[in-house]
């Protein structure tokens, strides 16, 4: 049985063949110039077996997030990146670049091709953006941040797509999948059920938080997509810090 729990933006907790992975974690109430719209329960995600870090960006790449599931902790993370975690004293630091496997017990990682432009600043690491695939029993794609691409295609079929479908500004620059590309990208990677993430969990602090409606509406905008582009598709909306269980 594979369990996905929608933590918030990027992160996820997925449990599957008694592995626990987490995605992305970025748990603080405040990141920079965003605010975070609800409160991460961190006891619940601590213990996890490992964690995939897509890219480098401050919004996925969060290293007080990653401290406070301890430093012993395996990350995953793009090749060239790891000095960053190695800097802040974490011991389990993986690099991975596409097409590189990570057994992590009873599952198989995969590191995949990405469409987005990962730079951390003019004097911060360059190292690539990459998806993850989880092969178990089941098999999960976790997209991170990418745009819509041919080479989605080569990851088919999927039990389960994570796919973002928005950010935390009022627009979406490229090298991101918006409510219709994510939708599109299901022809692509044919999964049997899609979760879609990256929405409703932070915004500006310079802006006051968008009514309940406005949140939802890239998430409910996908599903609504998808029944048209791809309705063989099931498509699962979880609210922050809810889960759903997959057979």
């Amino acid at each position: 049985m594979l369990r996905v729990t929608y933590v918030g933006h990027a992160t996820v907790l997925l449990s599957l063949d008694g592995v626990r992975l987490l995605t992305d974690p970025v748990l603080r109430r405040r990141v920079l110039h965003l605010r975070r719209h609800d409160v991460v329960h961190v006891d619940s995600l601590r213990g996890v077996d490992a964690i995939l870090v897509s890219h480098a960006h401050w919004d996925h790449l969060d290293m007080p997030s990653l401290a406070r599931l301890g430093r012993s902790v395996r990350i995953v993370l793009p090749r060239g990146a790891g000095r960053l975690a190695r800097r802040r004293r974490f011991t389990d630091v993986v690099e991975v670049d596409v097409g590189e496997e990570v057994e992590i017990g009873s599952v198989t990682v995969t590191a995949t091709d990405a469409e987005h432009d990962a730079g951390r600043g003019p004097l911060g690491v360059r190292a690539p953006a990459l998806g993850y695939v989880v092969a178990g029993t089941k098999r999960v794609y976790f997209a991170g941040d990418t745009d819509l691409f041919p080479g989605m295609a080569a990851l088919a079929p999927l039990d389960l797509a994570l796919l973002p479908v928005a950010g935390w500004g009022p627009r979406l620059p490229p090298g991101h999948l918006d409510p219709r590309r994510a939708a599109e990208a299901l022809r692509l990677l044919r999964p049997r059920a899609a979760v879609p993430i990256h929405w409703g969990t932070y915004s500006l602090i310079t802006k006051r938080r968008p009514s309940p409606v406005v949140e939802r509406a890239p998430a409910e905008e996908f599903a609504r997509l998808a029944a048209e582009i791809a309705p063989e598709v099931d498509v699962h909306l979880l609210d922050l810090g809810k889960s759903i269980d997959l057979l």
